[in-house]
């Protein structure tokens, strides 16, 4: 499978839809798409294995029940498959009846969709994109190792793609500070504004070569959590996830900065916190009064340094990318975080990059 010559059709019939408007809703589109072949391959292994498992997407919303092109006739295209899709498939992911006991490799369907849309407004066109993404087989070792470089491929185009490119870091610079922080089987990394998953990526691709056993396995599986505000890089994260085979992604598609940060308790500590935060954003008042008076600050990145001061277990490590800002700024909130951060951790080394990275 030729990674480029996939990227290059997908680009080319895409631009022939009046409704996708630039890079960031071509890939929201590709996405959504990419999740339900790549969920669908999930199910049917989830179905070998376990001969009770029941699907939470209804049949006829399943992939291989609407998308799969049998070359029978039968298969929904033009106006047919738009209303499908917009009229049948989306409104019933959105309403998937779940609860707390519902399994995460379920719930994860619904947090996906819930904020998703189709933006392709020619039924033709989009069966033209949704035969080229079911070409690629996920059960073929090959195929699906060439379809982890394209997805890496279609993250790094969020770059170019307007205010996206806040989403993706660099994996240069993910994989130096994990490697630096070194996570160890048995502990829990996290990262509190996930983004696309590049910290946990490289956390898992580091950790992968420990596992030696099915109980490691099984160990490993429970080792990453995530927190997304936004609804296109919780669905890129969350589809990065089950292609690097966890099952169940601990993604959650929320603000990380809404939960009292008094309230946090051994349970929700981890041993390593990979972060690149959004900072010169302002947070409203109602967030604010989450933290203590003294920390209290407009800036995303002060706040996301507090909470990882509440959050990080004793002997826990933590990596995590800052704007200059934080570092020369005098103002009473940063001046009181980066006290507390001298008096009560042990802040050993800060590494200035240049611009361009």
């Amino acid at each position: 499978m030729s990674i480029n010559n996939i990227i290059k059709r997908l680009q080319d019939v895409m631009r022939n839809d009046a409704g996708i408007n630039g890079d960031a809703q071509r890939i929201e589109q590709i996405v959504w798409i990419l999740f339900l072949k790549v969920y669908d391959a999930k199910e049917e292994n989830w179905e070998f294995y376990d001969d009770n498992f029941q699907s939470i997407i209804p049949e006829e919303c399943r992939w291989r029940n609407w998308a799969v092109d049998n070359k029978d006739g039968k298969t929904l295209t033009g106006d047919a498959l738009l209303s499908f899709v917009n009229n049948t498939l989306f409104p019933a992911l959105k309403a998937l009846p779940i609860d707390e006991n519902t399994p995460i490799n379920k719930t994860i369907v619904k947090d996906t969709f819930i904020d998703s849309y189709n933006y392709q407004k020619d039924g033709v066109l989009l069966r033209q994109v949704i035969n080229v993404i079911d070409e690629v087989d996920f059960n073929e070792y090959d195929d699906r190792h060439a379809f982890g470089e394209l997805y890496e491929t279609i993250l790094k185009d969020l770059q170019s793609a307007g205010n996206a490119g806040e989403f993706y870091t660099p994996r240069a610079v993910t994989e130096f500070m994990t490697l630096m922080v070194n996570p160890q089987l048995g502990e829990q990394v996290a990262d509190f504004a996930c983004g696309t998953g590049g910290f946990l990526t490289s956390a898992m691709k580091l950790m992968d070569s420990q596992v030696k056993t099915v109980e490691d396995r099984e160990l490993f599986n429970r080792s990453f959590f995530g927190i997304e505000k936004k609804a296109l890089p919780h669905l890129l994260c969350v589809t990065n996830m089950l292609l690097h085979d966890l099952d169940s992604p601990r993604i959650v598609h929320g603000n990380a900065l809404e939960k009292n940060v008094r309230e946090y308790e051994d349970e929700h500590q981890f041993d390593v916190v990979l972060m690149n935060p959004p900072y010169g954003g302002n947070e409203k008042d109602t967030v604010k009064i989450n933290f203590p008076t003294e920390l209290r600050s407009s800036e995303t990145a002060d706040l996301f340094m507090s909470v990882i001061m509440f959050r990080l277990r004793e002997k826990g490590r933590c990596a995590i990318i800052l704007p200059d800002g934080f570092m020369f700024g005098t103002d009473n909130a940063k001046t009181a975080i980066k006290t507390k951060l001298m008096e009560e951790f042990n802040l050993h080394t800060v590494i200035r990059l240049p611009k361009s990275v």
